[in-house]
């Protein structure tokens, strides 16, 4: 865990948004699969090899779009599908001030967990396990790595809901489940 500035974060985090493109009203008619996958850890391969450099997998992460549970790379003239194991973002870092939760993707893209970036539990499509993932952006989400799960399950405290016994966490006041215990 990292020492932040709160109010600064959410400023880069209302810029980050303000920089990402418009995919949502993009709607382009759709070209075909492309060979890019995204790897169960996160890593982005072009034809059987790492995407090696940061730079391109941002961007490709910018244009990312889920429709229904399939993913595809869009821009205002060509939409292509793309394969992705489990989930396209991995949480790899976290940060808590003022009561709230920040957390950071492999790709750099920020958010504070909230009603509007919540944590879910989903299975994991690879291992059949029931994890969190948070909400990144508009029906994209991340699966916290297991390093910022163990991290935030030390910060957890028990809570009997509907008879079974979960570990919670508040992000501000938005209060939320890393899982049965």
């Amino acid at each position: 865990m990292i020492d932040f500035d709160l109010a600064a974060f959410q400023q880069q985090i209302s810029s980050q948004n303000a920089a990402l493109p418009p995919v949502d009203k993009w709607n382009p008619d759709f070209c075909g699969d492309i060979d890019i996958q995204i790897k169960h850890d996160g890593t982005w391969f072009y034809m059987g090899t790492p995407i090696g450099r940061k730079a391109l997998v941002k961007l490709f992460a910018s244009v990312l779009k889920r429709e229904d549970d399939d993913y595809f790379l869009v821009t205002p003239a060509e939409k292509v599908g793309i394969q992705v194991e489990d989930s396209p973002f991995i949480i790899t870092q976290w940060q808590k001030e003022s009561g709230k939760l920040a957390l950071t993707t492999n790709t750099g893209f920020d958010l504070v967990v909230s009603s509007e970036n919540p944590i879910h539990i989903f299975i994991d499509k690879k291992t059949g396990a029931y994890l969190p993932y948070a909400l990144v952006r508009k029906n994209l989400w991340g699966r916290l790595h297991q390093n910022v799960f163990y991290q935030l399950a030390e910060l957890g405290e028990e809570q009997e809901i509907d008879g079974k016994c979960h570990l919670m966490l508040n992000s501000g006041d938005y209060r939320f489940t890393l899982g049965e215990l």
